[in-house]
């Protein structure tokens, strides 16, 4: 996402600002865990790099127990831009909702349509990262779990918790700009 501030002057502090949104930033941020039956729900996964400068490719893979299993079942895996649904119980209901045309994925969330009681249970998701450097490659992985469980409906405080959610990210953000620009 740009930001655009046209009263900004060439070494003001608002286009400094500018310049750090312009590259991004990457926050980890717990996915929600209620999803309504008969709606849509992201699941989501982030693994931010620590260096931003370095090159990477990353696969992401999901797996799922169901309440009351004992085992995972492999659901998803996305590699080089492609994403394949390998659990039929999630055939044209999952689709891709992490990072877009590129293979340095840092978000690997993905999205359930039309929701079922059945999904409730255990999601796993798992990071595999190829770091690469000028004279070598170095390999680390990240797996998150996800607890999901399926409600008829709405209640108020799902939705005030998604709010509060989303306003600690933004305040998280806002200290992280504030404090480079101090520097």
């Amino acid at each position: 996402m740009e930001v655009v501030f046209p009263e900004c002057q060439l070494w003001s502090p608002q286009s400094r600002l500018h310049s750090l949104l312009s590259d991004g930033a990457c926050v980890e941020v717990d996915s929600d865990t209620e999803a309504v039956v008969h709606g849509g729900f992201k699941l989501g996964c982030i693994s931010c790099k620590m260096r931003g400068e370095v090159e990477a490719s990353a696969t992401v893979d999901w797996w799922f127990m169901a309440k009351g299993e004992e085992d995972f079942t492999h659901i998803y895996s996305y590699a080089d831009m492609v994403g394949t649904v390998t659990d039929e119980r999630f055939v044209d209901r999952l689709d891709w909702n992490g990072s877009k045309k590129t293979v340095d994925l840092q978000d690997g969330s993905i999205y359930i349509l039309n929701v079922t009681f059945n999904d409730t249970g255990t999601y796993r998701c798992y990071f595999d990262r190829m770091l690469n450097f000028e004279h070598y490659e170095y390999r680390t992985n990240t797996t998150k779990f996800i607890t999901i469980n399926v409600v008829a409906k709405v209640e108020i405080g799902f939705k005030v918790g998604v709010g509060c959610k989303v306003m600690v990210l933004y305040i998280i953000i806002y200290i992280q700009l504030t404090v480079k620009l101090s520097i």
